[in-house]
């Protein structure tokens, strides 16, 4: 009998931008549909799976490297709501050495351990820091670890140039076994010039929006409280949507390589934006006027 099929998926993000926020969302409603989820923080600050937890922390595996040469994988790994699987990379002391280095290690021991195996999982989600796509933080996108990527990104330049990054890694390491994009998550979308600058920025490089995700209180209210939207309000309608796009993520199976812009490219497209925005908004003021 072969082994079990574990789908790997890594969600990125620059920053800020609700990645840990998104993907915990993600790992709780695929749990409660009835899989068997580890999350795995690929964060230096190990904070990933905090609203899994009630806002609980747990040690890092390089924490516990620190304190032992040796580690039995075990003691990295830990259970939160409904029994998900949580796993933090950890980073090194402030101001010394490479914040890419926890992955590395980490991805190392559970892998000689079998740990994915023994867990019997059905997915293993990498929550991945997005501002550089390099060394570390490249593990999952370098060496095809990940089946499937995603990227969390609003409609701001900054979020967008992380993505955009992102997209050029992993067309560099396509042809060399990586892992390709599955699609960008589309976040903090509250109106629909927001929606339409990440609509124009999935189509001119060549991928596409999974989902569209509000800004929302409720997510606030959850992360207070310590816990994801899907436990703190199940009912939620923002709970809905995060369920949505666990579906659509469990059910994705065709990734490509991206079209990144080229620095010329997205700084005449942000230009462009930027106009139509002031255009926008002396429409809105005459009519305000108007009115």
């Amino acid at each position: 009998m072969g082994k079990k099929a574990i789908k790997q998926i890594a969600i990125y993000g620059k920053g800020g931008i609700g990645k840990s926020t998104t993907t915990s969302n993600i790992s709780a409603a695929l749990v409660e549909a009835g899989y068997k989820v580890l999350q795995f923080g690929c964060d230096p600050k190990a904070d990933s799976t905090n609203t899994l937890r009630g806002g609980e922390y747990i040690p890092s595996v390089l924490d516990l490297l620190r304190e032992n040469a040796r580690v039995d994988a075990h003691e990295a790994i830990f259970q939160g709501f409904k029994g998900v699987y949580c796993v933090e990379a950890g980073g090194p002391q402030p101001g010394v050495g490479c914040a890419g280095r926890g992955i590395i290690t980490a991805v190392q021991l559970l892998k000689q351990q079998d740990i994915f195996e023994e867990l019997d999982l059905d997915y293993v989600i990498y929550d991945v820091l997005g501002d550089v796509v390099c060394g570390g933080f490249a593990v999952p996108v370098r060496e095809g670890i990940a089946e499937h990527v995603f990227t969390i990104s609003s409609a701001d330049f900054m979020a967008i140039y992380a993505a955009n990054n992102l997209f050029r890694g992993i067309k560099t390491y396509s042809n060399k076994g990586g892992a390709l994009l599955g699609g960008v998550i589309a976040n903090s979308i509250n109106s629909d010039f927001h929606r339409d600058i990440i609509d124009d920025f999935v189509e001119r490089t060549q991928t596409q929006v999974v989902e569209y995700i509000p800004r929302s209180l409720t997510v606030t209210q959850a992360e207070l409280q310590g816990k994801t939207t899907i436990e703190a309000a199940p009912k939620s309608e923002q709970a809905g949507i995060y369920r949505r796009l666990a579906g659509k993520i469990a059910d994705h199976t065709e990734s490509k390589v991206p079209s990144p812009l080229d620095a010329q490219e997205l700084r005449e497209w942000s230009s462009s934006w930027a106009d139509q925005l002031i255009e926008i908004e002396r429409r809105t003021q005459r009519l305000a006027v108007g009115a």
